[in-house]
């Protein structure tokens, strides 16, 4: 069974073993504002429709993936040992065919290794998230030297289209005052911010210096991409990884 064309299977130097994919709109049977391959049940889709998508997922994964509930906080769990989606926004599995996700439709996903493919990890990348150190909590949470861990970051909202306030930019200096860098001022109290560079600043804080990917814009992309910022109803992507024995 095939992946459809435009999904996205990234291109890291990741071992062998460790499987990632990164699925778009693209195939799927939802309709309207959710067309077509919407994987979240709670947006107002059609729960037959999602579950359809969800099942033609799970056909190309080694077991069903470990859902979370996600609300850009900054909770990791271990995701070996989910039964039930908890609230959390990032998850670690080190047993074979685990699969970690993470939903996003701007947001970006951050996917993880370690350079002998023991584990993966998966990080959903908000602003919230972000500023209250996700990424970090997620490195710190595989108990591996950052030196020895691989990112990859996702599409997500482009520096063009994420427009924030003041309180946004705050959010962020008050960690580093290296983030000025990420934001570019557009008006009166506003600023247009840079999330992926914003991850690679959190990532390098974390100690980790390998990361790939990065710079797809989800609003720009509407054929490819969901993006709650461009259409507020929407769907959402899924960003997965997972390792064989």
């Amino acid at each position: 069974m095939s992946i459809p064309s435009d999904w996205i299977v990234p291109d890291w130097p990741a071992p062998a073993n460790v499987k990632a994919l990164i699925t778009t709109r693209r195939g799927g049977v939802s309709r309207g504002p959710f067309a077509g391959f919407n994987l979240g049940l709670r947006t107002g889709d059609d729960p037959q429709a999602v579950i359809a998508n969800r099942a033609y997922l799970r056909r190309l994964l080694p077991q069903e993936p470990k859902w979370l509930a996600q609300e850009h906080g900054t909770a990791v769990v271990d995701a070996d040992g989910i039964e039930h989606p908890p609230r959390a926004d990032a998850s670690i599995a080190r047993q074979p065919g685990t699969v970690c996700v993470i939903m996003v439709a701007d947001c970006v996903p951050v996917l993880f290794t370690d350079r002998t493919g023991t584990l993966v990890a998966a990080a959903h990348a908000g602003w919230r998230g972000l500023a209250g150190g996700v990424l970090e909590n997620t490195v710190r949470g595989t108990g591996v030297s950052p030196g020895d861990l691989l990112a990859y970051l996702g599409p997500g909202i482009g520096r063009q289209a994420f427009e924030v306030g003041a309180d946004v930019r705050d959010a962020f200096l008050a960690r580093s005052a290296l983030a000025a860098a990420a934001f570019a001022p557009c008006g009166p109290g506003k600023w247009l911010a840079d999330i992926h560079a914003l991850a690679r600043q959190a990532l390098a804080r974390a100690g980790v210096a390998r990361v790939h990917g990065g710079g797809l814009c989800t609003v720009s992309d509407a054929l490819r991409f969901f993006s709650y910022r461009r259409d507020r109803i929407t769907g959402r992507m899924a960003a997965l990884i997972w390792r064989e024995s």
